[in-house]
């Protein structure tokens, strides 16, 4: 019996870890100043698809009086008080209050054998409309609108007649306001409904979940779990995970810190934890890509003269025709490179194997050495747009010898030469491709400006405000094309 509760007390860590929250390697905040930024896009798409409305047609009649109202038109919104906020726990509030809808539309009116017809002009007073944006993230890990409570109430209605019986049955007024007031009132929550469920989403759609980032691999921004919503900021955490897109289920495990934002400041804040690196670094290594040959033009003259007499001695040894030919260096990396992110920056910790190679013609290379060489980058991250970079510098270096500590003594005088040769052959192609930068996820059309970049104990965090390159109804109608040219 002692020995069967020694075995649970030992396994009780290992069941907590398995049940433990999968740690983001990237969280996205918006703050209270995003949502302010995002209000006057949100208010005047709200007054477009309200606007949109169309009623149906009325026909009836009341006492000598038959009549058909039809060509209802919203003309005019006026958004007297309209305001975009967090609703905890929940999502968003679009709320609207004390505002008015102006209308017109046709009539036709038979009072006995009088037949009249004339516009209408209407208009709603006292519109509230109070509506809950329920966000969460859908079965594929990405954010949605699930649900929308909406409430609407209009205070009262005016009309004005025109034509030649208008003030005769002004009385009809009455009548008609009240059954136009309640339609009106019956259309404006399935407009709602419409923007946030249909388009709304399909702006949505547009952030990345799972995509490539070029031939080698891609990325997973899926969620992790529902958005948390205070009356601060919605806090978004994601998967942020690169994968090799030859192998996608080898990937790495996360056991990084996670990213903590402390600041609600800015607009929006990005935070990416170590892992968010190491994952992109294992997945190009296991794709292979960390290898490179330097000979040749590639070759400093002046570095293969110090290694031709370096390894002379050698090269007489095994076969005195070899000095003439062509030498080259095989870089390649013997395990993924580890970033290290601290408060002073993040670094880049680089192992490879150093092959020293002489290229007769016609034949196959000759090894004449191999060491292993470690260097560290410092690694400057930087954002433009929605499009995530690094600059690499070449912080440290150190070659030593794989057969005994007295080649490594003889190998001092290639440390300078080699370090060079890095900085000059080898730093500049790997900054070129990292210039490219990934993609964050953040919906078409919204990008970054005003960037800081802020590094702690593990992860890093990008604060920045946010700038619109489209109108909301300009991102919603690029999508919908976008997706009726892909089903044709």
């Amino acid at each position: 019996m002692a020995s069967c509760s020694v075995s649970i007390y030992f396994l009780l860590p290992l069941i907590a870890a398995m049940s433990a929250a999968e740690p983001p390697g990237c969280r996205i905040r918006i703050t209270n100043r995003g949502l302010e930024m995002l209000k006057y896009e949100t208010q005047k798409f709200v007054v477009e698809e309200l606007s949109n409305i169309t009623m149906p047609e009325m026909k009836g009649n009341e006492g000598r009086f038959q009549y058909t109202i039809n060509e209802v038109k919203i003309t005019e919104l006026n958004l007297t008080y309209a305001d975009l906020a967090f609703q905890p726990g929940l999502g968003l509030l679009f709320e609207v209050q004390n505002s008015s809808i102006a209308l017109s539309f046709q009539r036709r009116v038979l009072y006995w054998f009088f037949y009249d017809t004339g516009a209408i002009n209407a208009s709603a007073e006292g519109v509230n409309i109070h509506t809950v944006l329920h966000m969460t993230k859908d079965e594929l890990g990405r954010l949605k609108i699930s649900n929308i409570t909406c409430d609407a109430s209009i205070a009262k209605m005016k009309m004005k007649f025109t034509g030649t019986l208008g003030r005769v049955y002004d009385f009809l007024a009455t009548f008609l306001t009240t059954g136009m007031r309640f339609l009106l009132n019956q259309q404006i929550c399935p407009a709602m409904n419409h923007a946030g469920l249909v388009l709304i989403n399909s702006l949505l759609e547009t952030i990345p979940v799972r995509t490539e980032v070029d031939k080698y691999v891609g990325i997973d921004y899926s969620l992790l779990s529902d958005p948390v919503v205070t009356s601060r900021s919605l806090d978004m955490d994601f998967r942020g995970m690169f994968f090799e897109l030859g192998n996608e289920s080898n990937t790495l495990v996360n056991y990084a810190v996670n990213p903590i934002v402390r600041e609600y400041d800015r607009m929006v804040y990005l935070g990416l934890s170590e892992y968010f690196f190491d994952s992109g670094l294992y997945s190009y290594y296991k794709a292979g890509i960390f290898q490179m040959n330097i000979a040749n033009e590639r070759m400093p003259k002046d570095l293969e003269l110090l290694l031709r007499t370096t390894y002379f001695g050698t090269l007489m040894m095994m076969n005195p025709a070899l000095v003439e030919y062509p030498i080259s260096l095989q870089l390649e990396l013997n395990s993924a490179p580890k970033t290290t992110i601290k408060t002073s920056g993040a670094t880049v910790a680089v192992t490879a194997i150093v092959t020293v190679m002489v290229l007769p013609p016609g034949t196959a290379p000759v090894q004449l050495s191999s060491m292993t060489m470690e260097a560290k980058f410092n690694a400057k991250v930087s954002m433009k747009g929605k499009r995530l970079a690094v600059h690499a510098d070449l912080r440290r270096f150190k070659i030593f010898s794989n057969q005994s500590a007295l080649e490594s003594l003889a190998l001092i005088p290639l440390q300078g030469p080699l370090k060079t040769m890095l900085q000059i052959s080898v730093v500049p192609i790997i900054n070129n491709w990292t210039k490219r930068g990934v993609s964050i996820p953040l919906a078409d059309g919204l990008d970054f400006i005003e960037e800081v970049v802020e590094y702690h104990n593990g992860y890093l965090i990008i604060g920045a405000n946010l700038h619109f390159s489209k109108g909301l109804r300009e991102m919603i109608e690029r999508k919908i094309q976008a997706d009726a040219e892909n089903t044709i």
